[in-house]
């Protein structure tokens, strides 16, 4: 099956990296493993810190972000059951692998001054929520009562509020493989399709490009420290 395994990395901006950096770090425990000039963005700066072996937190710095201004219900929820913008990001759930693990990182997180709510049961997992830098909306989540069952936790009302059909929700459930070319050819441009917001001539120049120029020109691959 052809589909992603996990999250490699979540990105957050912030108007001061070194703020998210040692909340991240001492707060919530993760080791910071890399900070560097963001590749091809000028005045751009980026760190990572571990989550596990192949999964990260970011953190990205760009010039005059603290002049964009934070407004909960637009750019920010602010709270779990809140609203924010369509495409943004609501919040963010960590995981750990336990309820005692689950206690010990609301402890941990309480013991550095920081409050914490929870935890709470939601059936499929149990939950503690607090705040991070630049109203950020947290979570840390552990598993219990093992795997989601769809056929328990997929609302037959709630399917149709939503607007999803029964014969939508089966392949919902259960994707399609991938069975087409490999490589597959760049699509034509559809405007009616997602895209990112480069100025349109360069985008399609851009997607006129063959992959393995894109890949030369615009990769990174050695780290900024040498050897």
């Amino acid at each position: 099956m052809t589909q992603p395994n996990g999250i490699h990395h979540v990105a957050f901006m912030a108007a001061d990296i070194k703020k998210h950096i040692a909340f991240f770090s001492d707060v919530v425990g993760c080791p910071l493993v890399a900070l560097f000039d963001m590749h091809g963005v000028p005045g751009g700066l980026h760190a990572f810190l571990r989550l596990s072996e192949t999964s990260y937190f970011s953190i990205v710095q760009l010039p005059d972000v603290d002049k964009i201004p934070i407004q909960l219900g637009v750019t920010h929820a602010g709270r779990g059951e809140k609203p924010s913008a369509a495409g943004t990001l609501q919040h963010i759930a960590f995981g750990v692998g336990s309820e005692d693990a689950l206690i010990a990182m609301r402890d941990r997180i309480r013991g550095n001054g920081v409050n914490v709510i929870g935890p709470l049961d939601h059936g499929f997992c149990k939950s503690i929520y607090f705040a991070g830098p630049d109203h950020m909306t947290l979570e840390v989540a552990t598993p219990v009562r093992g795997s989601i069952d769809p056929k328990r936790w997929i609302d037959p009302s709630v399917l149709e509020r939503a607007g999803i059909s029964a014969a939508e929700a089966e392949r919902f459930k259960a994707p399609a493989p991938y069975s087409g070319p490999s490589p597959a050819p760049q699509p034509a441009y559809d405007p009616s399709k997602p895209h990112m917001p480069y100025p349109l001539e360069q985008y399609k120049q851009m997607l006129a490009t063959p992959d393995e120029i894109i890949t030369k020109v615009a990769s990174y691959v050695e780290p900024p420290v040498p050897a």
